[in-house]
């Protein structure tokens, strides 16, 4: 029965879903040690890190039993002469029998006392069956669930049966009585360690196996509990030389150095200066590393545990030399006999089985150091007090060490010393050295930190936490950091020892760089995340009151503060009173709601986020399971409550609108949380203003752009409104920039747009009709009842959730539909125009597979099976639950920042900047080109295809790809040079269609796609070349505040590449300026009009400068670097006044030349510096005039008209003239208007 019940644990036990919940549950292994046996198979297929193994096992009985019978030789050995007579290193013919025998008892008991000195020993000399029998129950009762110890010395008996049957004496001693191994196994049960020092004591070994390979389930327990070690084969004699001691077996499992010395003199060319009496006078104490005994026993230590950890498999390794004291001491004591007996012939045996070490190259270190340790014996015996020189073995090691981090890798053997690094950190000498060694192994990655784990770190780094060495702590902290962002499970462990105190104070010491306090504060969220005797420790150690001193002392936006730090400080904070009443009432005293409102207009958008995200977790949701029913909140009184939950939703609706996904995910998971403690409220709000049209209740509501700031702290158009982590612009002059993002002339990291925050998407979109849904409120409005805020506040709040559901974003589009069923709104958006099976050319999954910000923690793959994180577990509509809660992204996201290498620079930074180089190259020379070679005709199209209702196209510069997107916003890529169809994707599947325009970011690195549709919704994708594999990096709404009950906003859009702005505007008396880096709203420009923006250009030689087109037909230049913004304004067309269709910068270096195109059909050239009007005209159509185009660098415009025609001019020639170049019309190969192609044109020589 136990053996099927067993078999189907291992079948569960399989599957890769339980081993990730059970990985998540340390207290598992603690429970039952046997799941390990059946998991750690599959942790290595599905490289997972293997759960941190702890001391969890001690021996806590020793059972010796002594058949020696001294002077009666068995039947069944014949003894050579001289013969090897020393037992326990007593010669047993010294003295009488009795005496010699209870010497040699004793003797041995004391041996084994130095390796386990708490365990409890028990002796029997030449006993008989009952007298073992009653040994092992006694041992078995008194150590309870811990190992017992077996030792069986049977030189004074015959060898085991081949049943394996050892043999004990009868009352008399005239007769030899066999003992059953069935029946020792069941006095001894599990968990035990037999001990075996006979002549085919391999026989005992192959029995047991035996009996518990076919009588499973008449024993105590498996095989893998019970561990043997035997003195040879089963075929075997043990070594009768007089060279060695009659147990040289057990002599090197207890006395290894005086055993290892006494062997190697014999072999040494110290032979003849040293004898045996010598290595008996070794002073000193094996346990003072300062002394020769001491150093030796060190070293002894460190190569015998590097030869097993580089031989055996890691949880063989783990089980045999890390679970038990006695157990390590006793396998590193076997290596050593195996060493010596194998040079007798004689092979030593174990269950399980150890492959050969006796050949190992490190039992050469060992003899050189032991042989230099002895060289200065005799010396320190004539002289005690002559000085000891240390062996050089540790600084040789650790410079082996030290040379393969400098070429070693992920993908090459592992450092072999690794043992021996952490054997020296128990020396003050070495002590700093190893850790910073260390600390560069952790940081090559998690397989590093792994690794490090299997060896053993854990206890050494542990016990380091209680040292005061001022050096230390900077390394202690970041390898703890490395640990922790591995394997949480050591929380527990740290709390035990104190050593949360440790890193509180490191984090408030003023003297250690922002960075590493990062990591003290990374450590410590790591303590208290979902751990509660850490957050109450914590609380206990003052941890609130630090970290907001810490916030609440940098300035905003201050230059000097370190992101990182301001990032885990709000982090730290919003774990330690995630779902803990107690901590969130200390938050409140403190002011926290208004230190970290300050925080939400940083430039960076993962600081932001956090800062997000403490204001959620600070909102009391009624999920603290140690608060009682009644009374729970009494510290904090109603009122309090109220005005911190005001100023935190008023804080949460401030950056709803931020142009970062990663912010506006945690506002929506934020956002959550209060409608699950308002949900009353909120539904009887939204239920007012519903109505069943479409999109009613959105236009009901008060937008948030009209919010006043008067006690909300609303910002208003002209404020500005944080955004989140997209990429990084560095100044002109820099050619790398931190993270290892790139700028130069393209200021833009590529890696940083591209790898924008964990919520880059490439998924489908989905929308639906809404209705109200009462379901929900069953399970949850009844769960707490909350005192009622303002009706405007929860009506700003049910705006901000429906503007979250329609998010450009898919991601934040499906975390706001659940906010919204949370207070009873369902499915508030249009159905999406195609089904959601999507095609083969279609994104189908988010991957973000290869993103360099994504997180080793946080795998958002669609196509990995597992739930998506950011929503809750499921739970039904009635779930009164935190299940059904979206969940925060931003914590486990930014754990993987530690996960990554911190002290190098990314490989591929090289390889980047050559590109880079030769793009820049490629663009100077063809530039010159531009401006220096002669313009000339048209020529036939070089590739054309056959769309319909194209609305918008782009050329790529240094590839030949031409991007198209049509008036239903599907966006084509075609190569035409090869003419050849590369990919085509939909923008978004939302009903309201309209393409405004398409941009390159980042052209000199792997350019990124820049989607603007009409609505305003910016899109940027990655990988959109290759067929099927586009991703979405980021998107977000670049208008707000547009005018009430417009029906389309018609968005104009540019992108600045040197200065990383994007500029938009549309139905509206403004201009929007985006800084992408920052992912903010940095201003909302007046545009000094009352009528809209029609068209929009940004300079791409001077940061800053832009020109706007109204449809008016004036025209105004602007540049943001300037207090007035408005640098001049010129209406040149005025003849026939109509809207710009187009307003461009003049090729070339001068900033002050423009390009406008009206509708009526001229093109005027304005010199902003010339206020008397434009300098040269063109009448290009008349009266049909629909688009303007301007080359950056050559001298040529072209614009077209409604009645399919296109006209080339050239700007060569004496000032105030115009060439045209060419014209292509409908009977020269362009389409009807119903039916459009794509085509390039080449220019060829007059």
């Amino acid at each position: 029965m136990k053996m099927v019940i067993w078999d189907r644990i291992e079948e569960i036990l399989r599957l890769p879903a339980v081993v990730m919940v059970m990985l998540q549950c340390p207290q598992v292994w603690r429970i039952c040690p046997r799941l390990w046996c059946y998991a750690s198979f599959d942790m290595k297929r599905l490289r997972l890190p293997c759960p941190l193994v702890h001391l969890t096992m001690k021996t806590g009985c020793v059972a010796l039993v002594l058949c020696l019978n001294i002077s009666v030789d068995p039947p069944d050995v014949i003894k050579i002469s001289p013969c090897a007579r020393m037992e326990c290193w007593i010669d047993p013919f010294s003295m009488a029998p009795p005496k010699a025998l209870e010497s040699i008892g004793k003797t041995l008991s004391s041996q084994y006392e130095r390796w386990q000195p708490k365990a409890r020993y028990k002796c029997q000399l030449d006993p008989t069956v009952d007298e073992v029998k009653k040994l092992c129950t006694t041992c078995r009762r008194y150590a309870k669930s811990e190992r017992v110890l077996f030792h069986y010395n049977g030189h004074g008996v015959p060898k085991p049966t081949s049943n394996g049957e050892i043999w004990v004496f009868n009352k008399s001693y005239t007769q030899y009585i066999p003992l059953p191994l069935s029946d020792l196994d069941s006095w001894l049960k599990t968990p035990s360690i037999y001990v075996l020092d006979c002549s085919a004591a391999g026989m005992i070994v192959n029995s047991f196996i035996e009996l518990h390979e076919w009588n499973t389930s008449g024993s105590a327990g498996s095989t893998r509990d019970c561990i043997l070690l035997a003195a040879c084969e089963a075929h075997e004699t043990l070594p009768q030389s007089a060279e060695f001691p009659a147990d040289v077996f057990t002599s090197c499992l207890t006395t290894p150095i005086k055993m290892a010395l006494r062997w190697f003199c014999t072999r040494s060319l110290l032979r003849e200066s040293l004898d045996y009496s010598l290595i008996d006078k070794i002073p000193g104490r094996p346990n003072d590393r300062k002394t020769l005994l001491g150093e030796l026993n060190w070293i002894f230590t460190a190569v015998t545990d590097t030869i097993a950890w580089n031989v055996l498999p890691h949880d063989l390794f783990q089980r045999l030399f890390r679970q038990d004291l006695l157990v390590a001491s006793l396998f590193r004591n076997f290596l050593l006999a195996e060493r010596i007996m194998r040079s007798a012939n004689c092979s030593p045996v174990s269950h399980p089985m150890l492959p050969p070490t006796h050949q190992h190259h490190m039992w050469d270190a060992w003899d050189m150091a032991a042989e230099l340790c002895l060289s200065q014996l005799p010396s320190l015996v004539e002289d005690p007090n002559a000085e000891f020189q240390p062996s050089t073995f540790f600084t040789e090691q650790l410079t082996a060490f030290e040379v393969w981090l400098d070429h070693g890798s992920e993908h090459k053997k592992p450092p072999e010393q690794l043992p021996i690094v952490l054997q020296v950190l128990l020396s003050q000498c070495h002590r700093f050295r190893a850790l910073v060694l260390l600390g560069r192994f952790l940081d090559m990655g998690p397989w590093a930190v792994d690794l490090a784990l299997s060896v053993g770190i854990f206890p050494y780094v542990l016990k380091l936490l209680q040292t005061t060495t001022p050096e230390l702590r900077q390394i202690l902290v970041f390898i703890w950091t490395k640990i922790l962002a591995l394997d949480k499970s050591c929380q527990v462990d740290l709390v035990k020892d104190g050593g949360h105190l440790y890193f509180i104070k490191f984090l408030d010491s003023m003297e250690a760089y922002p960075e590493q306090r990062a990591m003290a504060a990374f450590v410590l969220a790591v303590i208290v995340d979902g751990h509660r005797r850490g957050q109450e420790a914590c609380i206990e150690a003052g941890l609130i009151h630090v970290c907001l001193k810490h916030l609440q002392s940098s300035s905003p936006n201050d230059t000097q503060t370190e992101p990182l730090f301001l990032q885990w400080l709000c982090l730290c904070l919003g774990k330690l009173w995630e779902d803990f009443t107690e901590a969130q009432i200390i938050g409140l005293h403190a002011d926290a709601p208004s230190i970290y409102a300050s925080l939400l207009s940083e430039p960076q958008p993962e600081v932001r986020a956090s800062a997000v995200f403490a204001l959620g977790t600070l909102l009391d949701v009624g999920f603290d399971s140690s608060k009682e029913s009644v009374g729970g909140d009494e510290e904090c009184d109603d009122d309090e409550k109220v005005r911190a939950e005001v100023t935190i939703v008023k804080s949460l609706l401030r950056v709803a609108s931020d142009g970062s996904p990663l912010v506006r995910a945690e506002v929506a998971v934020a956002l959550a949380r209060f409608a699950f403690g308002h949900n009353k409220y909120l539904k009887s709000i939204a239920a007012a203003y519903w109505k069943p049209q479409t999109n009613s209740l959105l236009n009901s509501l008060p937008s948030l752009a009209n919010i006043k700031d008067s006690g909300g702290g609303y910002p208003s158009q002209s404020q500005h409104m944080p955004h989140g982590p997209l990429l990084r612009v560095g100044n002109d002059n820099s050619s790398v920039v931190r993270d290892g993002r790139v700028s130069s002339s393209s200021p833009l990291a590529s890696s940083g747009i591209m790898h924008g925050s964990p919520l880059s998407d490439d998924s489908s979109h989905h929308s639906d009709s809404g209705v109200l849904n009462d379901g929900f409120s069953n399970g949850v409005v009844n769960h707490s009842v909350r005192k009622p805020l303002d009706n405007a506040l929860y009506s700003q709040c049910v705006f901000a959730m429906c503007t979250l559901a329609k998010d450009p974003s898919p991601r934040i589009a499906k975390l706001g539909r659940r906010v919204l069923s949370i207070i009873g709104i369902e499915q508030v958006v249009a159905k999406p125009l195609k089904s959601t099976g999507a095609r083969a050319s279609e994104p189908t999954t988010s991957s973000l597979a290869g993103l360099a910000r994504s997180s080793s923690w946080f795998d958002m793959n669609g196509d990995s099976g597992l739930a998506d994180p950011l929503l809750g577990s499921g739970g039904t509509s009635g779930a009164s639950d935190r299940s059904f809660l979206p969940q925060s992204t931003i914590y486990n996201w930014s754990c993987g920042h530690f996960s990554k290498p911190l002290l190098t620079a990314s490989d591929d930074s090289e390889e980047l900047l050559a590109r880079r180089e030769e793009r820049e190259n490629f663009a100077i020379q063809h530039i010159a080109k531009c401006q220096h070679t002669a313009v000339s005709r048209l020529t036939n199209p070089i590739a054309k295809w056959d769309t319909k209702g194209t609305q918008t196209t782009l050329l790529q510069p240094f590839s030949p790809i031409v991007i198209a997107a049509d008036e239903n916003e599907r966006i084509r890529v075609w190569n035409y040079e090869e003419a050849t169809h590369l990919n085509s994707f939909d923008n978004h599947d939302f009903s309201e269609k309209g393409i405004s325009k398409l941009c390159l970011v980042n052209e000199l690195d792997d350019s990124l796609l820049l989607a603007a549709s009409s609505d305003g919704n910016i899109r940027i994708w990655k990988d959109y070349t290759l067929k099927g594999k586009q991703k979405l990096v980021t998107a977000f709404s670049s208008i707000h505040g547009h005018k009430p009950g417009v029906p389309g906003l018609n968005a104009v859009v540019d992108w600045q590449q040197q200065s990383g702005y994007l500029y938009a505007s549309g139905e509206m008396s403004s201009i929007m300026h985006w800084d992408l880096d920052k992912e903010q709203l940095v201003n909302s420009i007046p545009s000094s009009s009352e009528c809209c923006l029609s068209a929009l250009a940004a300079s791409q030689v001077h940061g800053g400068q832009f020109a706007a087109g109204f449809v008016d037909g004036s025209v105004r230049l602007y540049d943001v670097r300037t207090p007035e913004m408005l640098v001049c304004e010129s209406r040149p067309h005025t003849q026939r006044v109509e809207r710009v269709v187009g307003v461009s910068f003049q090729p070339g270096l001068d900033p002050g030349k423009i390009v406008s195109a009206s509708q009526a059909g001229d093109i005027q050239f304005l010199d902003i510096r010339n206020h008397t009007g434009a300098y040269l005209t063109i009448e290009a159509h008349r009266g049909s005039l629909t688009a303007l185009a301007v080359h950056r660098h050559a001298p040529i415009i072209a614009s077209g008209s409604a009645k399919q025609l296109i006209k080339v001019f050239s700007l060569e020639g004496p000032p105030g003239t115009e060439r045209s170049t060419g014209t292509r019309s409908r009977r020269s190969g362009w389409p009807a208007r119903r039916r459009r192609q794509t085509a390039v044109v080449g220019m060829g020589k007059p």
